[in-house]
């Protein structure tokens, strides 16, 4: 009889054990479920970060708050004037191109800063250009980073995408993957100036030659220049010089001068007896943000998160710090 009740005392006890401790005896462990692909972290309780930026106009370095070098890039990159919206979509892209910069490349390492006035080597910044527009707009989106996977997108922008945004291979020569965020979109860019929605422009061709030789293609005259090949939006991509050479578009663009060849979104490309002429629309690579498409989606009541999910697909905005 003793023996019992301590079998049924033990029995009880084991019992307890298991309902306190949510296991299950007869079945062995199981893992959690994956979790899902896209964790945002949750660290808009951080306070906001300083940042180190080189001046390139007096060359030295300065210590700053993020939100003051932020206003001071929408500023240098956006006109102030602009819708507020606009100008905050600008906010965001501007902070997640720092963030993204400084936690991949560990910001700009040849001036031992994060970050760099000289927009050759980071973004535009205009700190005198900084207005009540620019500072609502940064202060609306204070700490807010556009992220995939729970990282900082990389978040291309340009002037006007001349109605179809580009991939980053096609408008870019980008050779890792193909980021999954950015793909080629409709973009509202009718507010843009005439000289952005259709231009042409005329270079010589010993121009021509000269922006060819710095790309590493040598030729000696040019008979013939084509577009061999385009990408998704319809941008070259490629061009065949003399029926023969071929030479990747961006770093041509990019030789001959990318305020002159405005885009590789080309209508037509003639070959005349000295000079080469290219007739197209939109201005800039055409991957990501398309400036003057922000403008037209923040005039029409949008806001600045759907603008941002409008170029970059699969993206959520999260907030980094208060």
């Amino acid at each position: 009889m003793r023996n019992i009740k301590w079998q049924l005392l033990i029995a009880v006890l084991v019992i307890a054990a298991v309902s306190l401790s949510g296991c299950n005896l007869f079945k062995s462990p199981q893992k959690k479920p994956d979790a899902p692909q896209q964790q945002p972290q949750q660290t808009a309780n951080a306070k906001e970060p300083d940042i180190t930026v080189y001046m390139h106009e007096t060359g030295e370095k300065k210590t700053m708050k993020m939100e003051d070098y932020i206003a001071g890039v929408v500023a240098g990159e956006m006109k102030p004037d602009w819708p507020v919206t606009a100008l905050a979509a600008q906010a965001i892209i501007a902070r997640t191109f720092t963030l993204e910069a400084i936690e991949t490349k560990g910001g700009v390492k040849e001036r031992g800063t994060q970050a760099s006035t000289d927009i050759k080597e980071f973004q535009a910044y205009s700190g005198k250009a900084v207005n009540d527009n620019v500072r609502k707009a940064v202060e609306m989106t204070r700490g807010m980073v556009a992220v995939y996977q729970g990282k900082p997108i990389k978040s291309w922008f340009h002037a006007s995408a001349g109605g179809k945004t580009a991939t980053a291979k096609e408008g870019l020569a980008y050779n890792d993957p193909e980021p999954p965020y950015i793909q080629s979109v409709q973009s509202p860019d009718d507010l843009a100036p005439d000289d952005v929605k259709n231009w042409e422009v005329s270079f010589t061709k010993d121009e021509v030659i000269a922006a060819l030789t710095k790309t590493g293609k040598k030729v000696s005259d040019i008979s013939s220049l084509v577009i061999g090949q385009k990408g998704p939006s319809g941008r070259a991509t490629m061009f065949t010089v003399n029926n023969s050479e071929q030479i990747s578009a961006p770093p041509l663009r990019v030789a001959l001068d990318s305020t002159k060849l405005k885009s590789l979104l080309l209508d037509k490309v003639e070959v005349s007896e000295d000079h080469v002429i290219f007739s197209g629309k939109g201005y800039g690579h055409g991957v990501g943000m398309s400036q003057w498409g922000a403008n037209k989606m923040a005039v029409d009541g949008k806001k600045p998160e759907d603008i941002i999910t409008h170029y970059f697909k699969g993206v959520t905005v999260e907030k980094r710090w208060q």
